[in-house]
């Protein structure tokens, strides 16, 4: 179904190959899954199988890809697309239409099926990845997670064989991923063939065939789930832990905590003509790293833009340090990482990206200080080597690491960070949630939106859980 054979291929005005002499065979009823550092190529990979590699980013392609035995070379990608269904890191990025019921009926629209098939084929797809719900939504106003469902049913609909997915379990909340997990092995019994990219990869355990391990664009280790129970060989190569417990139940309350940085006192707020996601809620957050959790839509991401001051609360008070904020106190004291980082990125190096936020958050301190600071921020989260690239040229990973980077060199009060090893890899994800951890301890109050497992177990001390219950507030769906 998938084929490389001797492939080498580099990205225009690169001297460096991005990938090298990959050999890769993927059978009909096979799930791989291929993991690495960040930057390794795995990303790559996923272009040269559905050919955004070399028909779209053109390059210098060597070798031969073949999908379900025809080499894509010679074909257009409208073509590969009728053999391969993607899902990339950023769904948004592949949706047509406006809302979802369009965005599922694309495909099926461009089939030319009838009405009536359309949606008995939505309703069931629907059904399965328990998105009915939203189907009459605006696609922009899903979160990150729902565009990952949304993202998923609609190449699930495009009936094709061969699937590659890019990170799917990045926004994905545990019972999402472990529902994902059960659709792909059904794929697999029904004789397609899917490649996965992922960090993550407790939840591949059951469901997958072989792992291949990539590091500097080429495959280091092929094998059975066993080739990742070295310690020592994933600490190498940069990979997630294998095994990990859920302790989201073990985290105490937030509202236990005496040492109180925020306070929210009856506040509601909804989005024009939309229903109240938060209804006269009232909680506390503490100094120290807070989990925020909750299911895909929860309000997770909302209450990140309230806190920060980039949505203003319907009604209610949020107090920092027991004193009433308002719009310019919380986005002076508050830094907010976004679930995409591409949002944040706007200058032409990595360099100017960390430089700029220190001149702005320090206004105080003299040239030659803002300089080296942003050189010491920049060797703290490893990006030393890249600070002169262009961020949108950067990994997903390495992008991530961007803006965490730029929000911990404003030394904030408050730091929301919305799925922040979303595309990091192992060592990167313990260099994050090390930093993380000297910020509470030097006097921050770290609110982490995850529904990563293996940062929570790390870092997380008190748990914020959505929707709040208790006797005095209410919750509405969204």
């Amino acid at each position: 179904m998938i084929e490389l054979v001797n492939v080498t291929y580099t990205y225009p005005y690169q001297e460096k190959s991005a990938v090298e002499n990959i050999n890769l065979k993927i059978e009909s009823g096979e799930i791989v899954v291929c993991t690495g550092l960040s930057g390794c190529g795995k990303t790559t990979l996923i272009r040269l199988i559905n050919g955004l590699c070399p028909h779209y980013y053109k390059g210098n392609l060597q070798g031969q890809v073949k999908i379900c035995n025809e080499d894509t070379k010679e074909k257009t990608i409208s073509s590969i697309s009728r053999l391969t269904g993607s899902l990339f890191q950023d769904p948004e990025q592949q949706f047509f239409a406006l809302n979802v019921d369009d965005e599922l009926a694309f495909a099926l629209e461009c089939k030319g099926e009838s009405p009536e098939t359309i949606e008995a084929e939505i309703n069931k797809t629907a059904s399965d990845f328990k998105i009915s719900n939203i189907l009459s939504s605006s696609v922009t106003s899903l979160s990150e997670g729902q565009k990952q469902k949304v993202g998923l049913a609609g190449i699930i609909l495009q009936n094709v064989k061969v699937f590659v997915l890019d990170e799917p379990t990045a926004n994905l909340d545990v019972e999402s991923t472990n529902e994902l997990a059960e659709k792909l092995f059904e794929l697999k019994q029904k004789g397609y063939a899917v490649l996965i990219v992922d960090h993550r990869l407790y939840w591949t355990k059951n469901i997958a065939d072989r792992y291949i391990v990539m590091s500097g664009g080429k495959i280091v280790k092929e094998g059975s789930f066993d080739i990742l129970k070295d310690e020592e060989f994933r600490k190498q190569y940069g990979l997630r832990d294998i095994e990990i417990k859920d302790e989201r139940e073990c985290l105490d309350d937030c509202s236990n905590s005496e040492n109180i940085c925020l306070s929210i006192e009856k506040m509601s707020f909804n989005y024009k003509n939309k229903p109240k996601i938060f209804n006269n809620v009232s909680f506390t957050i503490p100094y120290g790293v807070t989990a925020v959790l909750g299911s895909n839509g929860a309000g997770k991401t909302t209450l990140a833009r309230l806190i920060t001051g980039l949505n203003k609360i319907t009604s209610g008070k949020i107090l920092l340090n027991n004193k009433i904020t308002d719009k310019k106190i919380l986005q002076s004291n508050a830094s907010l990482v976004l679930q995409n980082a591409d949002f944040q990125l706007y200058m032409r190096s990595c360099f100017e990206e960390v430089y700029t936020s220190i001149d702005i958050a320090h206004k105080k301190l003299n040239k030659d200080d803002k300089l080296k600071m942003a050189e010491d921020i920049l060797d703290q989260f490893g990006l030393t080597h890249l600070k002169d690239r262009h961020p949108q040229s950067l990994s997903g990973g390495e992008k991530q690491r961007l803006v965490i980077a730029c929000a911990v060199a404003k030394k904030p009060d408050v730091i929301i960070l919305d799925e922040p090893t979303s595309g990091l890899d192992g060592n990167n994800m313990q260099k994050v949630a090390d930093i993380l951890k000297d910020m509470a301890v030097n006097g921050a109050a770290v609110i982490v939106i995850t529904h990563d497992l293996e940062l929570i177990n790390k870092v997380c001390s008190f748990a914020l859980r959505l929707p709040v219950e208790n006797k005095n507030i209410i919750k509405e769906a969204i």
